[in-house]
């Protein structure tokens, strides 16, 4: 049986340099948590790469190669012994344009469609956590702004209805001390919602399983948010292996990584959670 509850995400926690190890998170921490609790929400999530106990799930990340020279040039990635720069590029190499029909930038015109797109989505996949989401939630993180968010709708041809989303976004990072590259252009997979399972299409050999069948609706969802990306000069697209992200990893050739993100609750008790359950991406 499932609840809905009004929860804080906490995004992010910084301290200067120089004023660290001086026990100045506890104190952000407890000012937070005033502040919150005097809007009457007791209960908050956040994400940390180290391991406190216990989390309520934990994830892995994984990269795709975008720009494969560059990344290897600023020690993001390695060449392997086996292959070649020229062989890493072409490996790495994504199509110039988009493939599915009707795959456009998101307009403010499409909020109200993928609203009910996402929420319905999380209900359908029988996630365990996830948020709900609102039409001012979808104006504010999902409308496309340059270097920003990047959101990209599907409008089918025939009845000119919204039927698929991808969205990722922005997060850079400096490179120090390198005498070419300053920065580092990284795509985050966001939030997405493949295309439904049509009755009235025949599975093709071998895709007999509805499951298989909606996994490559997503991988094609997918390709094109790839392709997007390279279009937009990002050098690497990054996701997690939560909800279906395991249905892709694999064919576009995105890499396990070495970090990982766990998921925590505060003042709020709770069974662990399957990455494959989880439909909560931050920030």
């Amino acid at each position: 049986m499932y609840s809905e509850q009004q929860i804080v995400e906490i995004n992010f926690l910084c301290v200067h340099k120089k004023l660290r190890q001086k026990r100045l998170a506890p104190v952000l921490i407890k000012e937070i948590t005033r502040r919150v609790n005097l809007f009457e929400i007791f209960q908050a999530v956040y994400t940390a790469g180290c391991y406190l106990p216990k989390p309520l799930c934990t994830s892995r990340y994984y990269h795709r190669n975008l720009n494969p020279k560059k990344l290897i040039d600023v020690g993001f990635s390695y060449l392997p012994r086996d292959t070649t720069m020229a062989r890493q590029i072409k490996n790495y190499q994504v199509p110039k344009e988009t493939f599915i029909k009707g795959f456009r930038k998101m307009e403010m015109k499409d909020c109200k469609q993928v609203l009910k797109l996402l929420n319905d989505y999380f209900k359908m996949k029988n996630l365990e956590f996830y948020p709900v989401f609102t039409l001012g939630d979808i104006k504010h993180w999902f409308l496309p702004i340059e270097n920003v968010v990047y959101t990209y709708v599907v409008e089918n041809p025939k009845t000119h209805l919204i039927d698929q989303f991808v969205s990722f976004y922005n997060l850079p990072s400096s490179i120090i001390k390198h005498p070419v590259h300053k920065i580092l252009n990284a795509a985050y997979l966001f939030y997405y919602v493949p295309k439904k399972f049509d009755e009235n299409e025949s599975p093709r050999e071998g895709e007999e399983d509805i499951s298989i069948w909606e996994g490559k609706y997503l991988k094609e969802l997918m390709k094109d948010a790839l392709i997007s990306a390279k279009l937009a000069d990002f050098d690497v697209f990054n996701c997690l292996d939560i909800l279906d992200n395991h249905l892709f990893l694999d064919e576009l050739k995105f890499g396990r990584g070495d970090g990982s993100l766990h998921y925590y609750m505060y003042n709020y008790r709770c069974r662990n959670v399957l990455p494959e359950k989880l439909g909560l991406v931050m920030l």
